[in-house]
């Protein structure tokens, strides 16, 4: 009985990747040496699983409750044999995603390097963040009506609500 805690409703990459996660302290010191906080200060090399946890930690949730992570703005294709391959520079500069959420949901960012960018220096890339209370809802509902299952889980989400 799924319910539906946010849909993509407006898109101008139309590419993201929901495979390869974050990279941990561990993965971020082997890819790109050590970044620590005592010569670095605020430029430190973070790494995803840390950043998601510790604020997720504010929510007192913790690694149990982290349930998927999608890397927005980022391509990465799957050939016949099972190889991974991410395209670096895949979305253009002012690129955005537009999330539409019919219940509360609690949705935890953080924005580093993917995991499988070849790049060898750590290097961030700015990203802009706006919400807004959607002013029509029935034009976000109708745009996830893109598969039966999407409508079922709408109706299962506003059953849930009330």
């Amino acid at each position: 009985m799924g319910r539906v805690l946010a849909g993509i409703v407006a898109d101008t990459c139309g590419w993201h990747d929901p495979f390869g996660g974050v990279l941990n302290a561990e993965e971020t010191a082997e890819k790109y040496g050590q970044g620590r906080y005592q010569e670095l200060r605020n430029g430190f090399y973070r790494n995803g699983m840390d950043n998601l946890l510790v604020e997720m930690g504010k929510w007192d949730l913790n690694l149990e409750d982290l349930l998927m992570v999608v890397n927005f703005f980022s391509k990465v294709s799957v050939d016949e044999q099972g190889a991974f391959t991410f395209h670096r520079g895949f979305s253009a500069p002012g690129s955005y995603v537009e999330l539409y959420a019919p219940m509360e949901t609690l949705i935890v960012l953080t924005a580093l390097p993917h995991p499988m960018d070849p790049q060898p220096e750590y290097a961030p890339r700015p990203v802009q963040l706006s919400w807004f209370e959607a002013s029509n809802n029935e034009a976000a509902v109708s745009a996830l009506l893109t598969r039966p299952e999407n409508g079922r889980a709408l109706t299962n989400t506003q059953l849930f609500a009330l």
